[in-house]
């Protein structure tokens, strides 16, 4: 079926054709998974140049290529759409294939807890509408438009992940997307090496209204420092609709009990109490089932078909998956890691039986703040009975640790940090594995378990 023809492709990305006008199925820009009559798109990244690839993209049935090579330079048997830059004229295009639909599109973004909210967002929406969702992590100016090229007649919603590491980058992505609401989490300490300051970061997740409409609401956990402060001259007419624990906020909740397995609790909005539950441990879920309530009823959805649907939630990744292997409790959080969502990660530990250790990464990107940060991790020492840290950075927290006579274990090696974690493992045992991606504390748990 076609998707898009060439003509129509370097129209909307302001590109130059060089050859026939043919018709593409589909959009790709990894020659190992291209189809048949795709459009390959060479983007630039760290560690390829898709332009390099075009002649293996033809032999592999591409109809048609983007390339931000100069004009005539490529030498292929297909269609060349020159443009300026591949990754701009990919957002561009995904934009244009977006505007063909007129699905509801809930934008997400924030420090902490993008992809829990989506997912949770994604499970409300589900319940009134086929949805299509970002999948995985792909929040950048490649993934976000690898989930809107899937987008067709067939959906009647979608919710759509933003990240960013410096200014521009949620701006660029939301002006691609257009989200009828927008959600942000939170503002917490992620990127600030690049950012400098959490004010900076607090501007580039404003960004994500540049793409929506007027009178797109924006959706905020008002608990926040930042959040909760917000004004109507950083925001213009746009509706504010806050959720969270405290008082002032639009949608609230109240009255948490912790039991098997998640969380209950009551949701207050609109001057009605609504009980309700969450299938997964820690209150930093109450606050991702409050976003997706609000999303829901700004998208027309009744609070009696929303509450319900809370329980549809799954996580997606490594990200607080808590598993039995044998005595253990394993609550693996492997997926990335901030003072914000450490606490959280450490929270949910606090209310396994049984003795409580913690097995924590570096928290990476965190510039000339991560000293500071780390060490302010010694402030949780209440939630776990013993640590075992993995990492340079981790030397602060270990040292105010000890300061405070709490058992610890520090290493920059990671198997011998492994060996100390076996030989303490007891019968009962919480553990939490709990780092930046780049730390990969997976492999610890990996290891115990093969051991075990």
């Amino acid at each position: 079926m076609k998707m898009f023809s060439t003509t129509e492709i370097a129209s909307a990305v302001g590109g130059v054709l060089v050859g026939g006008d043919v018709d593409v199925t589909t959009v790709s820009t990894d020659t190992r998974t291209i189809e048949k009559y795709a459009l390959f798109i060479a983007v630039k990244g760290e560690r390829f140049d898709g332009n390099d690839y075009i002649e293996t993209a033809a032999q592999s049935g591409a109809a048609a290529v983007i390339s931000d090579r100069p004009a005539g330079s490529v030498q292929a048997d297909i269609p060349i759409i020159y443009v300026e830059d591949s990754r701009t004229a990919q957002l561009k295009l995904a934009r244009y294939h977006r505007d063909r639909f007129s699905a509801k599109l809930c934008g997400v973004t924030g420090s902490v807890g993008k992809t829990s909210t989506k997912d949770m967002i994604f499970a409300v929406l589900s319940a009134g509408f086929n949805t299509l969702k970002t999948e995985g992590n792909f929040n950048n100016d490649i993934g976000l438009p690898r989930t809107l090229f899937r987008l067709n007649e067939n959906y009647g919603a979608a919710v759509i992940e933003m990240g960013m590491s410096d200014r521009g980058e949620i701006s660029a992505l939301s002006s691609a997307a257009r989200p009828d609401c927008a959600v942000i989490t939170n503002i917490g300490w992620c990127h600030i090496e690049n950012l400098k300051t959490r004010e900076n970061i607090f501007a580039a997740k404003l960004e994500i209204l540049d793409g929506a409409a007027p009178d797109a609401p924006l959706i905020v956990c008002g608990d926040d420092e930042f959040l909760g402060k917000l004004t109507a001259e950083q925001i213009g007419s746009r509706r504010l609709v806050k959720y969270g624990f405290g008082e002032g906020n639009d949608v609230r909740a109240e009255n948490v009990r912790h039991v098997e397995g998640g969380e209950e609790f009551t949701l207050c909005y609109g001057g009605a109490n609504y009980p309700a539950k969450v299938p997964a441990v820690g209150e930093h879920h109450i606050l991702n089932a409050l976003a997706a309530f609000a999303v829901g009823v700004s998208f027309g959805m009744k609070p009696d078909e929303i509450i319900p649907a809370f329980t549809r939630y799954e996580a997606s990744g490594m990200r607080q998956k808590i598993e039995k292997r044998g005595s253990l409790t394993v609550i693996l959080d492997c997926y990335n890691a901030s003072p914000t969502s450490m606490k959280s990660a450490l929270n949910v530990l606090s209310t396994m039986s049984g003795r409580k250790l913690a097995v924590l990464g570096d928290m990476l990107e965190l510039g000339e703040k991560s000293r500071e940060l780390h060490a302010g991790l010694a402030e949780l020492s209440d939630l776990a009975d013993e640590f075992f840290l993995y990492g340079s950075e981790m030397a602060a927290l270990r040292d105010e640790l000890q300061k405070k006579g709490v058992p610890v274990t520090q290493s920059e090696n990671k198997e011998e940090l492994t060996e100390k974690l076996l030989e303490n493992i007891k019968s009962g045992d919480a553990i939490l594995f709990k780092g930046s991606r780049g730390m990969k504390m997976e492999e610890i748990a990996e290891k115990i378990g093969e051991k075990l």
